[in-house]
Parts: structure tokens; C-alpha cells; sequence
């Protein structure tokens, strides 16, 4: 079992180039990191296709034995984990944040580890017998960010793992030491060269994506990136799992209880501190509820206490790095100076060591401002006026963006009925971004394509194949 120092040590490079880690809530020196280069990935490649056909050759059986020992590494140094994904995303120990987090990725694998996926007859009827089987890709390149950086990791490595593909990591820049530690207690239980990984910017993720020995890539990260990786994938048609940007719409009807649902459009909205794909990022009220529904949201985002992440009291960390600061920082100056009306937060010190940006509702603002037509990502939710649930439903699905939405009401029926007028993957009713390692995930539009989890995750990390006669 490793403690935080020990694992720290075990990641740390003892020769080569490197680059320093600080913590985004301290500007603390956290650690070194290593600096690879496109030499690297194609060695570390090499590898993972080297070991492909004997783990392939392992049973079912076996595969699903070596996940659950993988899960049981991860529980087993769960602190440990814990702490370096604390200090180096920034995220606190409790709440829906690391420990939280850490768990998820016990979970997943234990989850994806035994969901079933049987050969599937497609027709005997006496003249025609064919079976739907799920053979392995080959090799896969899962490019991860910064935002969920081992639960993420854990939704790529697991499928491709369990379904005999070997696989090449490569974790975000911007959380290097977290994916370098949780590959290593992963590779604690698997076999050599089933799991490898790379550390580095865009240029080394652009290799992976190039070569023609990778047979599949998964990616969670921005449309932008995502457009060129599907450019960059012809070369030998590589198969695609993409989950980009969102800018969720949140939908609240006029029965709901403005005091009971704002728990759940809270921590919808503000989970990882608004550095979730599928969260909440834009709330659209009627007009009839709009003032009770800021103010009861107002009063419980205000007692939710923001600071470094080791501080067990805290629920909210700091923006992750300096980009999504000023990112955030920029949408709601934006958002004031058209005249919106701040509720909460929107005071930001920008000479603080940490790149701490306060809770900040938004409210009375145009629905055509930069803060609701572009993703955030942190924590700054715009609030927006509707007369008509048509109206609502349309400046929902007006943006290219559709990963997740959710729709708000006491009547549950009434709900799923606007539920399926909203153009995104997922739509939660009376939760946002409440995810289940069976149910499918995924976007639409622009927000990617393919889906993870369940046994629909299992077959997009597979090569269909039928077998007649």
C-alpha cells in the first residue's frame, strides 16, 4: 500500500528531462514530471501493440479477473490517489470531488468488468443461422483531460481493457502526476504492456492520433480538438469515441418548488467546480417562478464553502489552471457589462496565489450574451428569463452543442414530454449530470459521438463480426 509520499516518489523521474507541478490553489511546487517526446509514444506504442494478440488470447474470464484485481489495487491506495488528485487538479477530499472520484473509478471497473456481453444471435429461422460476435480492435489511444482526470481515464482504459485491446494513455498536461499515478497502481495488477502511458502536450496526443498503428481513439476534451482528431484519423480509418464540448441546458418548469430543487440545480451546475462537460451551464426559469428560483438558488450556493482542497470542510476547489480562469473571468466581465445582474460572486482576486474563482450566478441577462451562448466551464451560471416552454425548448437547442440537459417539474410526465423536444444525448429530469457505469453516455451534434458505459460501451471498443451459416 502507498502513501502519498511513497506514490509521489514511485512517479517521479529519476533521469531525463522534466518539468515542475504546482498546486492551482497554493502556486506550491507539488512535483516533477516527466517530459516525453514523439520518440517515446512511438516506443510506448510499439509496446502495446507487441502484447496485444497475447492478452486478446486471454479468456473473457481472465480479462474480467484482472480488471477486478486493478479495482482492488485503486481501493487499496485509495489515499494515496486521493491526495495527488487533490493537490494537483485542485479539487477537495469530500463532497462529489476526489475521494468521490476515486471511488468512481473502483466502481467502473468493477462495473464494466462484469457487465455482460453475449453473443447475440441475429436470426435462425430454420434456413438462416448467424451470430453477432465482438472481437478487439487492436490497440487503443485514450487522451484524457484534466477536468475528471482518473475517472475519465478509468471510462476509456476499462472497456478497451476487458474487451482485449491493449491501450496507450495519455493523460492531460495539465494533470500529469494523476494519470501517471493511477496508470501506476493499475499496472501493479496487469500484465507488462497491456497498459502504457505518455505524458505531454497537444503535439504528443496529435502523434497518437496519426499513427497507423492505433486502431481506435477515445477523447474527452474540446469540439475544436475533437474536429481535428477526425481529420487526423483517416490515415488507416481509425475508430472514433469522441465526448466534446457541451453548454447544458437546464430547463425549470413553472410547478416545480423553487426551495427543493435548489440542491440539485446547484450541484448540477457547480460540481468539480463547474469543470464538468455535462454540467449544468445555462438555466433557463419562467417568468412566473424566475425571482423565487434565483433566490432560493442564491441562498444554498452561498453557504457552499470554496478552498484548497486538503481543508476537509471544503466543497469547491479553485479553477484548475490559469486559461480557465481568465476564461471564466472574461464571460462574466462580459455579462456585467451588457448590464446583467450579478446575484452572487463575480469579484474574483486576481492577486491570490490560487486560481480561485467565487460561485457567481448571473442573472436577467440576454440570451444571446457570451456567457450563455459559450461553454464556461467554471463556476459562473447565466440565468435566463422564458415566457413559453416552446421558447424555453428553442434557445435550448439553438447552440451546435448537445451533450446533456435536463428539464425540472413535479409532473414527471410533463417533464419526459419536453424531455424528448431537447436535442442532446442524455436528459436528466430533476438532476443534472447524474451519470451509471450501465446507462449510455454520449453526444449529440457537436458534442461528439459514440457512446461509453454498458454494453454499449463494450461494443464501441470492438470490431462487429458476424459469423453465418
Amino acid at each position: 500500500m502507498y502513501t502519498y509520499d511513497s506514490l509521489l516518489e514511485a512517479i517521479t523521474p529519476k533521469s531525463g528531462e522534466t518539468r515542475d507541478v504546482f498546486d492551482p490553489a497554493t502556486g506550491e511546487l507539488i512535483g516533477k514530471a516527466p517530459v516525453n517526446t514523439t520518440a517515446d509514444v512511438d516506443r510506448a506504442i510499439d509496446t502495446a501493440v507487441s502484447h496485444q494478440a497475447s492478452w486478446a488470447g486471454l479468456s473473457n474470464d481472465e480479462r474480467v479477473a484482472y480488471l477486478h484485481k486493478a479495482a482492488d489495487a485503486v481501493e487499496a491506495n485509495s489515499e494515496a490517489l486521493v491526495a495527488i488528485l487533490s493537490r494537483e487538479q485542485g479539487k477537495p477530499l469530500n463532497g462529489p470531488n476526489a475521494r468521490f472520484e476515486v471511488g468512481a473509478c473502483v466502481t467502473w471497473l468493477r462495473v464494466t468488468a462484469d457487465t455482460p456481453l453475449p453473443v447475440e444471435t441475429v436470426i435462425d429461422d430454420g434456413q438462416t443461422f448467424a451470430e453477432m460476435h465482438y472481437r478487439p480492435l487492436g490497440t487503443v489511444g485514450a487522451i484524457t483531460p484534466w477536468n475528471w482526470p482518473m475517472m475519465i481515464a478509468i471510462w476509456q482504459i476499462a472497456p478497451s481493457l476487458r474487451m482485449g485491446n491493449t491501450v496507450l494513455q495519455k493523460p492531460s498536461e495539465y494533470t500529469t502526476l494523476s494519470g501517471l499515478a493511477l496508470n501506476f497502481i493499475l499496472n501493479t495488477a496487469l500484465p507488462e504492456g497491456v497498459l502504457n502511458t505518455v505524458v505531454g502536450a497537444g503535439d504528443l496526443g496529435a502523434h497518437i492520433v496519426a499513427s497507423e498503428k492505433i486502431d481506435k481513439i477515445m477523447f474527452t476534451g474540446s469540439t475544436r480538438t475533437g474536429k481535428r482528431i477526425v481529420e487526423a484519423s483517416s490515415g488507416n480509418l481509425k475508430r472514433l469515441t469522441l465526448e466534446l464540448g457541451g453548454n447544458d441546458a437546464g430547463i425549470v418548469l413553472d410547478d416545480v418548488d423553487p426551495q427543493a430543487i435548489a440542491e440539485g440545480l446547484f450541484w448540477g451546475a457547480f460540481i468539480n467546480t463547474g469543470q464538468t462537460c455535462a454540467a449544468l451551464k445555462r438555466l433557463y426559469v419562467p417568468d412566473s417562478i424566475y425571482d423565487d428560483v434565483v433566490s432560493a438558488l442564491a441562498d444554498f450556493a452561498a453557504k457552499v464553502p470554496m478552498g484548497i482542497g486538503l481543508d476537509e470542510n471544503n466543497a469547491l476547489g479553485p479553477l484548475q489552471n490559469e486559461m480557465q480562469f481568465n476564461v471564466v473571468d472574461r464571460l462574466v466581465e462580459a455579462a456585467k457589462a451588457s448590464g446583467a445582474r450579478v446575484v452572487l460572486g463575480g469579484n474574483p482576486d486576481r492577486d491570490a496565489a490560487g486560481y480561485f474563482y467565487p460561485t457567481t450566478l448571473i442573472a436577467d441577462i440576454d440570451p444571446s450574451n457570451e456567457l450563455v451562448v459559450e461553454e464556461q466551464f467554471g463556476p459562473a451560471l447565466p440565468i435566463i428569463r422564458y415566457s413559453t416552454v416552446d421558447e424555453a425548448v428553442r434557445l435550448a437547442n439553438e447552440l451546435e452543442v448537445g451533450l446533456g440537459g435536463s428539464v425540472w417539474s413535479s409532473d414527471r410526465d410533463r417533464a419526459r414530454e419536453v424531455a424528448a423536444r431537447v436535442e442532446a444525448g442524455t436528459v436528466w429530469i430533476n438532476s443534472h449530470g447524474t451519470i451509471h457505469p450501465a446507462v449510455p453516455f454520449g453526444g449529440a451534434k457537436q458534442s461528439g459521438y459514440g457512446q461509453e458505459f454498458g454494453t454499449a460501451g463494450l461494443k464501441s471498443v470492438s470490431q462487429p463480426q458476424v459469423i453465418q451459416g
